[in-house]
């Protein structure tokens, strides 16, 4: 019985000893607070550009928008970020010394507008090709009937919709009507 109780005080001591050399736990690093003011998300703009303003706390902390360094000042940062056509998401990131980093984005969309071109009279493979150069799509749709069929030639673009010149968006779909007789 002796034997037992030794054992049972020995691993009490040995557990009792490594619990001296453990460390305390670090308490919780405290996060970046990064906060994007302007534009808001989902804006719609038509310049190229937009002006990306915003805060972070603490007011020393490094922003990165789109991988680059932007100048803090008293906390606040303020950048011109270009935009593509369409939907843009613009990242920012933010840390500090004995911070956990930060991270937010917002999306911001470029309207482009173009007027429709005329393809009256072309073939529907030119009139595909030349709204594609205005960053339009082709909807090919033959009109001619039965009776269009048994004519000689090949189809020809008699119209479109939305009509030649009218504003419509980049990436908007132009409704070709072709037929051999128009």
């Amino acid at each position: 019985m002796h034997r037992p109780a030794a054992l049972v005080a020995c691993a009490l001591g040995l557990v009792a000893a490594g619990c001296g050399d453990a460390k305390p736990a670090a308490p919780p690093r405290a996060a970046v607070h990064v906060a994007l003011t302007a534009p808001g998300d989902g804006a719609a703009v038509r310049n190229d550009t937009v002006v990306l303003r915003g805060t972070v706390r603490p007011a020393g902390a490094t922003v990165l928008v789109h991988g680059r360094r932007v100048e803090v000042a008293g906390g606040a940062f303020e950048t011109t970020v270009g935009l593509e056509a369409g939907t843009n998401v613009i990242d920012v990131l933010a840390s500090a010394p004995d911070a956990r980093p930060a991270m937010s984005a917002l999306r911001v969309r470029r309207l482009v507008t173009v007027r429709v071109p005329d393809v009256t009279g072309d073939s529907p493979a030119q009139a595909k090709e030349r709204l594609a150069g205005f960053g339009l799509r082709a909807q090919v749709d033959d009109v001619g009937g039965l009776f269009d069929s048994l004519l000689p030639g090949d189809p020809v673009v008699c119209s479109v919709r939305p009509a030649a010149g009218t504003v419509v968006d980049a990436g908007s779909t132009v409704r070709i009507l072709t037929a051999k007789g128009c």
